[in-house]
């Protein structure tokens, strides 16, 4: 039977697909940030272990740090255990990660552009643009960790990156059926632009930080390659959408034909969008993809999840008389205040949020 676990991460991602007819399988899908894996992620995998002799597949969506720190402080852990002869937690068979380095032509330019800016004059210029550049590093870091450990990196596609057309269709696992709905070739075109823009903007601007506006950098050139899937076994169906756009989302629907006749996809989980932000999702998102149950993974920070996200998504599932859970990893200002203005009872939702000291909600 198909579940996930939605593991607290604060204002990241952490999740745990289970499935399986012949055997319990498990694929982890983002680490969260910093103190995720010890806090919360490695309980988990403890439990797991009972169970499984393996994580069958890691998956990091993208290399933001709310995604990829917890992935990488679990990695090494596992490296530490076994340099020290100790058992490891759980092996992993393989890892998904959209590496610039692993990318041709444009990709793998901006990786060496964005590695020789971090080492060069540039790194105060790159430091001070956080945001943007410092997944990178521990990008390449993750795969370090990965080579030292013996673990696959894109073994599905021959090593190539991740994207709706690579993979050839959707991808069986057990009684699992995956299909990448992001990144599609299209998006990585345009996104591969984006950061080439961003390059010229700064890569040789000044050596001191100071003598720039920092504060002007842009900061909101997305990620390369983040991955989002669609995931079925039997009859149920998890959209998993990583810190994709709305329009990101539907994008790959449609090159994958996973939209109806009518244009629209049902599925019975929807994990939000960028942890909710109404910058990354428009309004009549809700009324295209709809869901039993929606996962909100956030904990107020940058203002996530946004009041509006919410006011749009119990609206619609109002509008189109459909009742639905929401599951929300933490209880927020904007959850409260949609909770008192727009009640429940009235319209046609249940609240539940993971309690304190819980390390996971599953569904």
């Amino acid at each position: 039977m198909l579940t996930l676990s939605v593991i607290q991460a604060e204002f990241g991602d952490c999740m745990l697909l289970r499935f399986g007819r012949t055997r319990p399988r498990h694929i982890l899908i983002d680490g969260g940030p910093s103190g995720t894996y010890a806090k919360h992620l490695r309980p988990v995998l403890e439990q797991v272990r009972q169970q499984a002799d393996c994580l069958d597949l890691m998956i990091l969506s993208h290399v933001d740090n709310d995604h990829i720190i917890g992935l990488l402080e679990m990695m090494v852990h596992m490296v530490d255990l076994r340099g020290r002869n100790q058992p490891e937690l759980l092996p992993v068979r393989a890892l998904w990660h959209n590496a610039f380095h692993r990318a041709e032509g444009s990709g793998a330019e901006i990786g060496g552009r964005l590695e020789a800016g971090m080492a060069g004059q540039q790194g105060t210029i790159f430091a001070a643009a956080n945001a943007v550049t410092f997944g990178i590093k521990e990008g390449n870091k993750l795969l370090l960790a990965a080579q030292e450990l013996g673990i696959p990196v894109n073994p599905d596609t021959g090593g190539d990156v991740i994207t709706t057309e690579t993979l050839g269709g959707a991808l069986m696992m057990d009684d699992l059926k995956m299909w990448i709905i992001g990144p599609t070739p299209q998006n990585l075109e345009r996104l591969e632009k984006k950061w080439l823009a961003w390059l010229d903007t700064y890569e040789n601007r000044a050596p001191f930080a100071d003598e720039i506006e920092t504060d002007k950098i842009d900061r909101s050139v997305p990620n390369l390659s983040s991955i989002m899937l669609l995931a079925r076994s039997g009859r149920k169906k998890i959209l998993l959408t990583g810190d994709g756009t709305s329009d990101d989302v539907l994008e790959g629907l449609r090159a994958s034909n996973l939209l109806n006749k009518s244009g629209r996809l049902h599925v019975d989980v929807l994990k939000l969008p960028h942890h909710g932000s109404a910058r990354n999702i428009r309004r009549a998102f809700f009324d295209t993809v709809t869901a039993k149950t929606y996962i909100i993974s956030a904990n107020g920070k940058y203002n996530n999840p946004d009041l509006a996200t919410l006011i749009w998504l119990v609206s619609a599932a109002k509008k189109q008389r459909r009742k639905i859970n929401i599951l929300a990893t933490n209880q927020t200002e904007a959850i409260d205040q949609l909770v008192e203005e727009y009640p429940p009872e009235t319209h046609g939702y249940q609240m539940v949020i993971l309690p304190p000291g819980e390390h996971a909600l599953d569904v």
